[in-house]
């Protein structure tokens, strides 16, 4: 875990030289130049106030609430630094070596070193991995491999989505191709267990063999539990398809070794690089090399992702990459290898565990019964919330999380629990003890939210309305804020005190 006093000192120092550097460049700037130039290089704050009030209050807001949206979190003053630098101003369109532009000398170190960082972050060897730094997310990432490997038309198979898939993993209903991933290509999802929430493999094989797809997907978006990713390997050679693995959500956690890694059995693996990593908002493509199989006849069958992948993201998807990203993602993955963040990703795990164990002990039912990983998935029928409600009162205490689908659920527009995470609680400094108190905030929020339901009827409309004409119930929002704000504002955050 990052200690409290570390990030507060080393955040400080760090902005105030920071400052100092931006002062003496502008001090350079205003030396060069006609007046028109001059105004345009000033600072944000002289140049558009409005603006620079607006982050301002979104940086408030951060500090003054409790961000548990598990995809969320924030990152270092240094990957900051890289986002707001001078390689903002680079077109570099291909690989190292291979730029469509010139001037590129510095920027291919930089890419070099992100891909070295990259592969060492997973302890994987280079000579049976390549990687892609320049996807611009993950879902730009998760495009580039179905464009490559899958081409149009061709299938598919990922987590439904109100079984706690993402989107990108080829979401569509009855009515309508939801994700650009079914509209491109022909997706079929596989389920969980509705008893327990778990990922049903029999189930799984037993559609892929009679749906026969190019490429299996191991990934989740709001699912609690270790994937097998041994078994999805074994279905996947069973139909003879490709396994990718979307790790977006434990990233940091399989970097530090806290979680099973899906390197050991995966063709492709696909990440974010801002969720557990604390990095960029940006992506990455790990992929294989060398051989892939030997048939019974003793043919050997290589590997050929790499040009694939490669010019799927460009030329297929991308033109230029965005060099200040991918220097972003080069520090985030040197961070990996510190001692500090092995202990922050095993403090991750520990917060989301007492969280989980908390609310249940409150009444409040946990998808899968527990978690292993960064988030939890709490079911609201038990307590008859919806959680549309839940999420919007939580928000009006100032606490983040959002809504989503629990195993059973209809529809994704009016779903039944809430995601929990605590990757950007424990960035704060957030332990077992202050968790216990967060616990305590969203049991009393929620049984609060129960009283208003049961007064404004079924519908959100009426709800919100409740929430904020009833006088007795508007003031208890006001008090459950205030002291979410008090305990809020006693934790440090990382990067530039004013914004």
């Amino acid at each position: 875990m990052f200690s409290r006093s570390s990030l507060i000192c080393k955040h400080h120092l760090l902005h105030s030289s920071f400052r100092v550097l931006v002062k003496r460049s502008f001090q350079k700037q205003s030396k060069m130049g006609d007046s028109a130039l001059k105004s345009l290089n000033s600072n944000l704050w002289d140049t558009d106030p409005e603006l620079y009030d607006l982050i301002k209050k979104e940086k408030k807001r951060q500090c003054s609430g409790l961000e548990m949206i598990a995809s969320e979190n924030f990152t270092s003053i240094a990957v900051m630094q890289c986002l707001g630098s001078c390689l903002s101003n680079k077109y570099s369109e291909g690989l190292p070596g291979q730029r469509y532009y010139g001037g590129n000398e510095f920027i291919d170190q930089i890419e070099i070193l992100a891909q070295k960082r990259s592969l060492e972050a997973y302890n994987l060897n280079a000579e049976e991995w390549g990687v892609n730094v320049q996807p611009l997310s993950g879902s730009p990432a998760n495009f580039a491999v179905y464009t490559g490997i899958v081409e149009p038309h061709g299938r598919i198979m990922g987590l439904d989505l109100p079984d706690g898939g993402h989107l990108t993993h080829g979401f569509f209903t009855q009515q309508k191709k939801i994700s650009a991933t079914s509209m491109f290509f022909e997706s079929m999802p596989y389920k969980v267990n509705p008893d327990n929430g778990l990922i049903d493999y029999d189930e799984l094989l037993k559609t892929a063999r009679l749906f026969k797809p190019k490429l299996i997907i191991a990934g989740t978006s709001c699912y609690s539990r270790v994937l097998d990713y041994k078994r999805f390997k074994e279905i996947c050679d069973d139909v003879g398809a490709y396994l990718m693995s979307d790790m977006a959500h434990i990233s940091g956690l399989v970097a530090a070794g806290v979680t099973p890694s899906p390197f050991e059995y995966s063709d492709i693996v696909t990440t974010t690089t801002h969720k557990s990593l604390r990095g960029p908002r940006s992506g990455v493509i790990f992929f294989r090399k060398g051989v892939r199989k030997v048939t019974p006849k003793g043919e050997t069958i290589m590997y050929d992702l790499e040009s694939k992948i490669n010019q799927a993201v460009f030329p297929g998807l991308q033109g230029g990459p965005h060099n200040h990203q991918i220097a972003a993602v080069a520090t985030a993955m040197k961070q990996t290898k510190e001692p500090e963040f092995v202990k922050y990703q095993h403090q991750v795990v520990s917060n989301a565990k007492m969280l989980a164990s908390g609310l249940e002990s409150r009444g409040y039912k946990i998808v899968t019964g527990g978690t292993d990983l960064h988030v939890l998935l709490v079911d609201l029928r038990n307590v008859k919330l919806t959680g549309s409600k839940a999420e919007y009162i939580l928000e009006e205490v100032s606490i983040a999380c959002n809504k989503n689908t629990v195993p059973g659920d209809k529809s994704a527009l009016n779903p039944s629990g809430i995601r929990l995470g605590t990757p950007a609680l424990t960035t704060r400094g957030l332990v077992e003890k202050d968790i216990s108190i967060v616990v305590d905030l969203i049991d009393r929020t929620l049984k609060l939210a129960i009283e208003i339901s049961q007064k404004s009827g079924p519908k959100l409309v009426d709800y919100k309305n409740v929430l904020h004409t009833d006088e007795v119930f508007s003031k208890k929002v006001a008090t459950l804020r205030n002291e979410v704000q008090e305990f809020s504002n006693k934790f440090s955050m990382p990067g530039y005190d004013e914004y």
